[in-house]
């Protein structure tokens, strides 16, 4: 087209034809497309929009929110000008390959945009599916965004200098250095999150326990080269995601899973308070529900096999008897087994530990039938309410080291 208006401004006698035959076609060009433009963007992206807004699925206007649409219509701007230039320049001429090279240069970068967009709409999209859920899809996109960017800037590059791709490429070998010190992070990253992925590390909402980094709450971000976790207190912790590899950390999913979460707390007992029960103290406690099956059995044990021992039995050094510490400590195995937040599948005990200078630790080995965490502590302070409270019922006191209260009740004056 372009030698076409030549020779017509030929024709008509005028001077300087080429020069003004070529801006003649550049105004062409320029019309055609902001014409272009006006009707794709001022008509059919919002016809387009208002139908995406209408609609009661979420797909048709994630398209419109991560500007899909829009970076498409750019793209088809763009290849549409590469046409006409094509069409109507003549081939010859040097600004014939500025304008080719810039709509090559348009249309690739559009075209990357539209595979960000096709990602952030797949994240969004898949942000409350099962498998956001497993997968750490947001680091995973970011991965497929990292290099698609990397061989776009290649064939950018080798657009501009008029050399093919794989000679590039070929040469970034010897750059392979600084590619990895400039690209450390997103490397270990990337590399961090395959493995995280491939052993089921870690998931979305998962608790997990650091405190290396001061981390202990829910993951709620899993990106290429980060983790963040917001802690109980509601503070935001980011974490390497390659250190979750090189360090260790503790991932509370499991007792998630499992419904039960453990309380494992000791009662510290006065070792001064442990006593042999007497038949007043035995009567008193057989009025216990839970203990008069496990009285009537020891007692009839107990009277068993010291009648066959034929001794002395008025000295506490022969036979057997029944202590308050191990009477308390049926009652209380029985109690928990009775307990409505307990998880009897689960493991169910109350144990002596070793005894020291804060006395006899009797240890509380179970695991309620929930893991919400307020739910929980109140199962387990309810619990160690009620225990604290029967104690004296069984002659039992638990181990307290003297106060300055109880020095000054030392050397306060007796009350008459």
């Amino acid at each position: 087209m372009q030698q076409q208006i030549a020779h017509w401004l030929a024709q008509a006698g005028l001077h300087y034809t080429p020069i003004l035959a070529l801006l003649a076609v550049l105004a062409i060009i320029i019309i055609i497309s902001l014409l272009t433009h006006v009707l794709l963007h001022r008509a059919l992206l919002p016809l387009l929009r208002r139908q995406a807004e209408k609609s009661s699925r979420q797909w048709p206007k994630a398209l419109f929110h991560n500007r899909l649409f829009s970076r498409s219509v750019w793209l088809m701007q763009g290849l549409l000008f590469k046409l006409q230039t094509e069409l109507f320049l003549h081939d010859s001429s040097q600004f014939y390959l500025v304008l080719v090279i810039f709509a090559q240069l348009w249309m690739m970068i559009f075209a990357l945009l539209m595979f960000f967009s096709l990602l952030d709409m797949l994240q969004q999209l898949s942000a409350n599916s099962q498998l956001a859920q497993q997968l750490p899809l947001r680091g995973i996109f970011q991965s497929l965004k990292l290099i698609a960017a990397i061989l776009m800037v290649i064939m950018v590059i080798s657009l501009l200098l008029g050399k093919s791709p794989g000679v590039l490429i070929t040469g970034l070998g010897a750059m392979t250095a600084v590619l990895m010190l400039v690209f450390k992070d997103p490397i270990l990253g990337l590399v961090a999150g395959i493995q995280l992925s491939a052993n089921n590390m870690l998931k979305m909402n998962d608790w997990l326990e650091m405190p290396k980094y001061g981390a202990d709450g829910a993951v709620i971000d899993i990106s290429l080269t980060t983790v963040k976790v917001r802690n109980w207190d509601n503070t935001i912790v980011t974490i390497p995601a390659y250190a979750l590899i090189s360090d260790s950390f503790k991932n509370w999913r499991g007792m998630s899973e499992s419904g039960g979460r453990r309380i494992k707390r000791s009662l510290h007992i006065d070792t001064s308070s442990i006593h042999f029960l007497d038949a007043q103290q035995l009567e008193q406690l057989n009025k216990a529900h839970l203990l008069a099956p496990y009285l009537a059995v020891k007692t009839r044990e107990v009277a068993s096999w010291n009648a066959q021992l034929d001794c002395d039995l008025s000295s506490p050094l022969n036979g057997r008897r029944l202590t308050n510490l191990g009477t308390f400590r049926a009652w209380l195995q029985n109690w928990l087994e009775q307990h409505p937040f307990i998880h009897q599948d689960m493991t169910l005990m109350v144990r002596q530990l070793s005894p020291g200078e804060h006395g006899l630790p009797l240890e509380i080995y179970v695991f309620t039938n929930t893991t919400v965490w307020q739910e929980y502590e109140n199962i387990q302070a309810d619990i160690f309410d009620h225990v604290y409270a029967v104690l004296p019922a069984f002659g039992l006191r638990v181990h307290q080291s003297p106060t300055g209260y109880d020095m000054r009740q030392i050397g306060a004056p007796a009350r008459a």
